[in-house]
């Protein structure tokens, strides 16, 4: 199994193609900041913060690879994912399904969620001081990934497709 997330940031990367390759160059560096009290400032052998965490999770002889991009979404996001499949025993795909909230800054209480949270959770939540931002059932504001799964001791594989992005899960031939 890979988890893969592929990405070149903001504006199409770079938009720097080294010749002859097709590709654009990332431009994570772009997270960097020139203000030298900044902890995230420009300075050697210090690393751009980004939010690429391509994940793995193993329980016995079962494996998950998964992905869920989204920007600073993205750990919250596998979080859910995560608790989804573990905690509330759902497949990969319905785990990538479910409805979803996020929280995209530090401060203040607002949070995005779904509207596919019950309206009961939603009005607690926002009993508790929380500003709730509600988007439509599958909104990309709450990233969207893939996922596979693989049982060593039946061959039994599986794979999900968020239906909030591109992308299919695609069975492979029995047999082979």
């Amino acid at each position: 199994m890979v988890s893969l997330i592929q990405s070149n940031f903001a504006n199409f990367g770079s938009c720097l193609v080294p010749p002859g390759t097709g590709f654009a160059l990332q431009n994570r560096g772009g997270l960097f900041t020139l203000d030298a009290a900044h902890p995230n400032h420009l300075a050697p052998r210090k690393r751009p913060l980004h939010t690429i965490i391509p994940g793995f999770m193993r329980r016995g002889d079962v494996g998950v690879a998964f992905g869920i991009m989204g920007g600073w979404n993205q750990a919250q996001a596998h979080a859910q994912f995560v608790s989804n499949v573990v905690d509330h025993s759902m497949n990969v795909q319905a785990a990538l399904e479910a409805a979803r909230f996020t929280k995209l800054t530090f401060a203040g209480r607002d949070v995005i969620v779904e509207n596919r949270i019950p309206d009961r959770v939603r009005e607690q939540l926002a009993l508790r001081g929380h500003e709730l931002d509600v988007h439509g059932a599958y909104s990309s504001m709450v990233g969207g990934g893939q996922s596979v799964m693989s049982q060593e001791s039946t061959g039994v594989k599986g794979g999900g497709s968020d239906p909030r992005k591109d992308g299919a899960a695609i069975p492979e031939p029995m047999g082979w």
